[in-house]
Protein backbone atom coordinates (compact mmCIF):
# COMPACT_ATOMS: atom_id res chain seq x y z
CA UNK A 1 0.00 0.00 0.00
CA UNK A 2 1.18 3.47 -0.91
CA UNK A 3 1.24 6.42 1.32
CA UNK A 4 -2.43 7.64 1.25
CA UNK A 5 -3.46 11.20 2.97
CA UNK A 6 -5.97 11.67 5.01
CA UNK A 7 -8.08 14.81 6.95
CA UNK A 8 -8.02 14.03 10.82
CA UNK A 9 -10.87 15.11 13.25
CA UNK A 10 -9.77 16.24 16.25
CA UNK A 11 -12.56 17.86 18.25
CA UNK A 12 -15.50 20.30 17.50
CA UNK A 13 -13.29 23.40 18.64
CA UNK A 14 -10.01 22.19 17.27
CA UNK A 15 -10.70 21.01 14.36
CA UNK A 16 -9.06 18.91 11.81
CA UNK A 17 -5.59 18.33 10.95
CA UNK A 18 -3.80 16.46 8.46
CA UNK A 19 -2.89 13.18 8.13
CA UNK A 20 -0.88 10.63 6.24
CA UNK A 21 -0.28 6.78 6.83
CA UNK A 22 2.03 4.47 5.36
CA UNK A 23 1.45 1.23 5.44
CA UNK A 24 3.81 -1.61 3.53
CA UNK A 25 1.23 -4.93 2.52
CA UNK A 26 3.73 -6.77 4.70
CA UNK A 27 3.22 -4.62 8.18
CA UNK A 28 3.57 -6.43 11.26
CA UNK A 29 2.70 -3.29 13.23
CA UNK A 30 2.26 0.57 13.01
CA UNK A 31 2.79 3.72 14.79
CA UNK A 32 0.97 6.61 15.27
CA UNK A 33 3.93 9.15 14.67
CA UNK A 34 4.20 12.23 16.04
CA UNK A 35 6.43 15.43 14.84
CA UNK A 36 8.37 17.66 17.18
CA UNK A 37 7.86 21.19 18.28
CA UNK A 38 10.06 22.86 15.36
CA UNK A 39 8.66 21.17 12.18
CA UNK A 40 5.27 19.52 11.00
CA UNK A 41 4.73 16.07 9.53
CA UNK A 42 6.50 16.70 6.00
CA UNK A 43 9.91 17.22 7.96
CA UNK A 44 12.57 15.45 5.69
CA UNK A 45 13.04 13.42 9.08
CA UNK A 46 9.77 12.32 9.29
CA UNK A 47 9.06 11.27 5.86
CA UNK A 48 12.28 9.46 5.53
CA UNK A 49 11.59 7.89 9.18
CA UNK A 50 8.45 6.39 7.47
CA UNK A 51 9.71 5.48 4.37
CA UNK A 52 12.51 3.96 6.06
CA UNK A 53 10.45 2.03 8.40
CA UNK A 54 7.57 0.73 6.10
CA UNK A 55 10.87 -0.93 3.95
CA UNK A 56 11.27 -2.83 7.15
CA UNK A 57 7.12 -3.82 7.48
CA UNK A 58 6.72 -1.31 10.15
CA UNK A 59 3.55 0.60 9.16
CA UNK A 60 3.19 4.60 10.36
CA UNK A 61 0.53 7.24 10.52
CA UNK A 62 2.26 10.93 10.42
CA UNK A 63 -0.01 13.85 11.68
CA UNK A 64 0.58 17.64 12.02
CA UNK A 65 -0.63 19.03 15.54
CA UNK A 66 -2.90 21.89 15.23
CA UNK A 67 0.00 24.22 15.54
CA UNK A 68 1.94 22.99 12.61
CA UNK A 69 -1.22 22.53 10.59
CA UNK A 70 -2.24 26.47 10.94
CA UNK A 71 1.43 27.38 10.15
CA UNK A 72 2.10 28.88 13.97
CA UNK A 73 5.08 29.53 15.30
CA UNK A 74 4.07 27.99 19.01
CA UNK A 75 3.59 24.66 19.98
CA UNK A 76 -0.03 23.63 21.53
CA UNK A 77 -0.71 23.37 24.79
CA UNK A 78 -0.84 19.98 26.37
CA UNK A 79 -4.17 19.15 26.50
CA UNK A 80 -4.62 20.24 22.76
CA UNK A 81 -1.46 18.13 21.51
CA UNK A 82 -2.96 15.22 23.70
CA UNK A 83 -6.07 15.38 22.18
CA UNK A 84 -4.27 15.55 18.94
CA UNK A 85 -2.60 12.62 19.75
CA UNK A 86 -6.23 10.26 20.89
CA UNK A 87 -7.57 11.25 17.59
CA UNK A 88 -4.65 9.72 16.03
CA UNK A 89 -4.26 6.60 18.44
CA UNK A 90 -7.85 6.01 17.72
CA UNK A 91 -7.84 6.63 13.85
CA UNK A 92 -5.07 4.32 13.58
CA UNK A 93 -7.24 1.76 15.58
CA UNK A 94 -10.34 1.65 13.44
CA UNK A 95 -8.20 1.93 10.32
CA UNK A 96 -6.28 -0.86 10.86
CA UNK A 97 -7.47 -3.12 13.81
CA UNK A 98 -5.72 -6.20 13.05
CA UNK A 99 -2.16 -4.43 13.32
CA UNK A 100 -0.58 -4.24 16.82
CA UNK A 101 -0.47 -0.68 17.34
CA UNK A 102 2.30 1.53 19.19
CA UNK A 103 3.07 5.08 19.53
CA UNK A 104 5.91 7.23 18.52
CA UNK A 105 7.00 10.61 18.26
CA UNK A 106 9.77 12.94 17.71
CA UNK A 107 11.10 14.89 20.81
CA UNK A 108 8.25 17.21 21.59
CA UNK A 109 5.70 14.49 19.46
CA UNK A 110 7.02 11.47 21.38
CA UNK A 111 6.78 13.94 25.53
CA UNK A 112 3.71 14.54 24.33
CA UNK A 113 2.88 10.77 23.26
CA UNK A 114 4.16 9.77 26.80
CA UNK A 115 2.61 12.53 28.76
CA UNK A 116 -1.10 11.14 27.16
CA UNK A 117 -0.17 7.59 27.91
CA UNK A 118 0.14 8.48 31.89
CA UNK A 119 -3.19 9.78 32.48
CA UNK A 120 -4.66 7.41 29.66
CA UNK A 121 -3.49 3.68 31.43
CA UNK A 122 -6.21 1.91 28.99
CA UNK A 123 -5.00 3.63 25.61
CA UNK A 124 -4.95 0.08 23.44
CA UNK A 125 -0.91 0.72 21.94
CA UNK A 126 1.38 -1.67 23.01
CA UNK A 127 4.45 0.69 23.36
CA UNK A 128 5.83 3.56 23.03
CA UNK A 129 9.16 4.89 21.16
CA UNK A 130 11.02 7.85 21.47
CA UNK A 131 13.03 9.27 18.60
CA UNK A 132 14.77 11.72 21.04
CA UNK A 133 13.53 12.45 24.50
CA UNK A 134 13.49 16.24 25.25
CA UNK A 135 14.25 16.00 28.76
CA UNK A 136 15.48 19.41 29.60
CA UNK A 137 15.83 22.73 27.85
CA UNK A 138 19.66 23.34 25.96
CA UNK A 139 21.80 24.30 29.01
CA UNK A 140 19.40 23.28 31.62
CA UNK A 141 20.01 19.97 32.60
CA UNK A 142 17.42 19.01 34.78
CA UNK A 143 14.54 15.70 35.18
CA UNK A 144 11.43 16.82 36.17
CA UNK A 145 10.25 16.37 32.70
CA UNK A 146 10.23 12.70 33.50
CA UNK A 147 8.35 12.39 36.03
CA UNK A 148 4.87 11.50 34.05
CA UNK A 149 6.93 8.55 32.39
CA UNK A 150 6.81 6.45 35.95
CA UNK A 151 2.84 6.26 35.46
CA UNK A 152 3.26 4.92 31.35
CA UNK A 153 2.92 1.78 32.28
CA UNK A 154 3.58 -0.10 28.58
CA UNK A 155 7.46 -0.71 27.28
CA UNK A 156 9.51 2.22 26.57
CA UNK A 157 11.61 2.70 23.57
CA UNK A 158 14.78 5.36 23.89
CA UNK A 159 16.37 6.17 21.00
CA UNK A 160 19.09 8.83 22.05
CA UNK A 161 22.08 10.61 20.80
CA UNK A 162 25.17 11.10 23.25
CA UNK A 163 25.45 14.91 21.82
CA UNK A 164 22.08 15.38 22.19
CA UNK A 165 22.01 19.06 24.01
CA UNK A 166 18.41 18.49 25.65
CA UNK A 167 18.90 15.19 27.22
CA UNK A 168 22.16 15.14 28.92
CA UNK A 169 23.54 11.70 28.31
CA UNK A 170 23.97 10.60 32.34
CA UNK A 171 20.93 12.28 33.14
CA UNK A 172 19.02 10.23 30.79
CA UNK A 173 20.77 7.14 31.51
CA UNK A 174 19.10 7.82 35.39
CA UNK A 175 15.83 8.27 34.10
CA UNK A 176 15.42 5.01 31.74
CA UNK A 177 17.17 3.27 34.73
CA UNK A 178 14.70 3.82 37.06
CA UNK A 179 12.00 2.75 35.14
CA UNK A 180 10.69 -0.46 34.29
CA UNK A 181 10.40 -1.92 31.00
CA UNK A 182 12.66 0.93 29.58
CA UNK A 183 15.41 0.29 26.74
CA UNK A 184 17.93 3.17 25.90
CA UNK A 185 19.50 2.80 22.84
CA UNK A 186 22.63 5.12 22.21
CA UNK A 187 23.62 6.92 19.20
CA UNK A 188 27.48 7.81 19.36
CA UNK A 189 28.16 11.29 18.68
CA UNK A 190 24.60 11.96 17.30
CA UNK A 191 22.81 15.54 18.33
CA UNK A 192 18.97 16.05 18.92
CA UNK A 193 18.19 16.06 14.98
CA UNK A 194 20.23 12.58 15.07
CA UNK A 195 23.12 14.16 12.85
CA UNK A 196 26.75 12.45 13.71
CA UNK A 197 28.37 13.39 10.92
CA UNK A 198 28.17 12.62 7.05
CA UNK A 199 29.59 9.35 7.60
CA UNK A 200 27.46 7.84 9.97
CA UNK A 201 24.07 6.51 8.97
CA UNK A 202 22.05 7.06 12.03
CA UNK A 203 18.38 6.82 10.13
CA UNK A 204 19.47 2.86 9.87
CA UNK A 205 20.26 2.73 13.33
CA UNK A 206 17.04 3.93 14.28
CA UNK A 207 15.07 1.78 11.76
CA UNK A 208 17.12 -1.45 13.09
CA UNK A 209 16.77 -0.42 16.61
CA UNK A 210 12.97 0.20 16.12
CA UNK A 211 12.08 -3.41 14.31
CA UNK A 212 13.96 -5.34 17.10
CA UNK A 213 12.19 -3.71 19.79
CA UNK A 214 9.00 -3.88 18.25
CA UNK A 215 9.34 -7.26 16.93
CA UNK A 216 10.21 -8.89 20.78
CA UNK A 217 7.06 -7.35 22.07
CA UNK A 218 4.42 -8.45 19.16
CA UNK A 219 6.61 -12.21 19.76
Amino acid sequence: MSAKRISLPVSATIGKVTAEYNVPANATCLLTLAHGAGAGMDHSFMVTLSESLAAVGIGTMRFNFPFAENKKGRPDTPAVAHQTIEAAINMARSKFPELPLFAAGKSFGGRMSSQYLATHPDAEVQGIIFYGFPLHAAGKPSIDRADHLKEVKVPKLFLQGTKDTLAQWDLIEQVCGGLKKAKLVKLEGADHSFKAGKKVDTMSMLVKATSEWVEKIIK
